[in-house]
């Protein structure tokens, strides 16, 4: 090669090296501006560039990257331009999922159901296992001769099958009247239609009260029924069954009117009646607690008595004995969620045999029960119906979202007839006060004109 040559060769590669320089300095100097954030791979060769797919997908925001090939001494090198500068950093965000509400709202649900889970726990589950089961396992009993029947406190319901949410009923595994009941039927004759239709329009009046309503008249045997034989919650009505199986005990010799009972923190109930203010372990005989549990309504002198007969699952044998279905002891006293349950019907029969049956119950016990019935402080809802003069051996019961009352009617003429009107209501509501008062006028005077 002459020097000429050799000139030009340098030249040349000079020219070469210079141009390189240049290109990668501007291409350095360059990128920053259109990828802040981004990583470019440029690819020669086959005139192709490699961009982020995230960038390649998000199209419709900016102007797609134009490439144009150019030379400079022979080489090829590729200048990018773009007519819009984008972020990649808000490319990427852009197409990032928004899940962040989503999550905040699920959280939230979370947290609402576990409110209502804890305060079902705090306010239902513990205090009923409390009272039904725990107490009753580790609070000793004044009676040494009673043992705690822990499968009916934990199941109560395990001597009967229910069928309620089919029919509306429920029946005893052992049935009633798989044996001879002790308790005789009532003797119905024929419906009073007259009647029947006056307390069907007053029903009308009162549409937030739903009531059962059965009337038997002693001379003739006609009868009202209204419901009567559908299940309602009992109150402190259940209190008539309690009074029944105590005497029912005392006629059997297990018990006498004169035996005491201590009164002991285990008993000690609140609501109705003077017991529960009374001094820790001052002693009552069997006649105290029974006009008691009848005249005041005492709720700690109803479970006294049936912890001394032997307790809720006694009680709900001698029912099943006596004949009747749908009148059950499902807890003590009080029973504010209405738990304890019976028709119109089933208290209906009670009465009636209470006075009527010298087999079921002696007239010494008979009386006594009666006398107790006779004098109940409650007078301000069937009674409140009644003519002047008229005498009314009864039971109320209360417990807010039902209102009942149920009892014998003596009137100054002589008539005499059975009533008992049971009313759910609005908790607390007036109007089913109002409606039993005015069913009790209004059959009052259809059976005394």
């Amino acid at each position: 090669m002459g020097l000429d040559g050799g000139r030009f060769f340098y030249k040349a590669a000079g020219i070469l090296i210079l141009d390189v320089c240049v290109f990668v300095n501007n291409f350095v100097n360059y990128l920053p501006e259109v990828f802040p954030s981004g990583k470019i791979k440029v690819m020669f060769g086959r005139n192709q560039v490699t961009m982020p797919k995230i960038a390649r997908q998000y199209s419709s925001n900016y102007t797609e990257y134009n490439v144009s090939d150019s030379y400079s001494t022979g080489y090829a090198y590729r200048s990018f331009h773009t007519e819009s500068r984008i972020s990649y950093a808000d490319l990427r965000n852009a197409n990032r999922p928004r899940r962040k509400k989503v999550a905040k709202r699920k959280n939230l649900v979370q947290f609402l159901v576990s409110c209502l889970f804890l305060a079902f726990v705090i306010f239902y589950a513990m205090p009923f296992s409390f009272n039904n089961i725990t107490r009753a396992m580790f609070v000793p009993t004044p009676y040494q001769n009673i043992s705690t029947d822990l499968k009916s406190l934990s199941f109560p319901t395990h001597d009967y099958l229910s069928n309620a949410w089919f029919m509306g009923e429920r029946s005893f595994r052992m049935a009633a009247d798989e044996k001879r009941a002790q308790m005789l039927p009532i003797k119905e004759n024929v419906n009073m239609p007259v009647l029947q239709s006056e307390l069907t329009n007053l029903m009308e009046q009162y549409p937030t009260v739903q009531p059962a309503v059965y009337v038997w008249d002693y001379e003739t045997g006609n009868y009202i029924d209204i419901n009567a034989s559908k299940i309602y919650s009992t109150a402190s009505i259940i209190k008539i069954p309690v009074l029944i199986d105590v005497f029912k005990s005392i006629e059997a010799g297990q018990l006498s009117l004169e035996d005491k009972i201590p009164l002991t923190e285990y008993f000690r109930s609140e609501g109705s009646g003077s017991l529960q203010f009374k001094a820790r372990n001052s002693e009552y005989t069997i006649d105290e607690l029974a006009e008691k549990m009848i005249t005041e309504s005492d709720n700690s002198a109803t479970n006294m008595l049936m912890a001394k007969v032997g307790s809720m699952t006694d009680v709900n044998q001698s029912i099943r004995d006596w004949g009747l279905k749908h009148t059950e002891v499902q807890t003590w006293l009080p029973d504010l969620s209405g738990n304890n349950h019976t028709t119109a019907r089933d208290m209906a029969a009670m009465l009636y045999n209470i006075d009527e049956n010298e087999n079921f119950l002696t007239v010494a016990s008979r009386n006594k029960m009666l006398n107790y019935m006779g004098h109940v402080h409650n007078n301000r809802l069937i009674q409140a119906g009644l003519g002047s003069g008229a005498v009314f051996l009864h039971k109320t019961g209360d417990i807010g979202s039902m209102l009942g009352d149920a009892g014998i009617v003596i009137a100054p003429n002589g008539k005499k007839y059975i009533v008992v009107i049971l009313a759910n209501r609005p908790h607390n509501a007036i109007a089913g006060k109002d409606f039993i008062v005015q069913a009790s006028e209004i059959v009052y005077n259809y059976m005394v004109r």
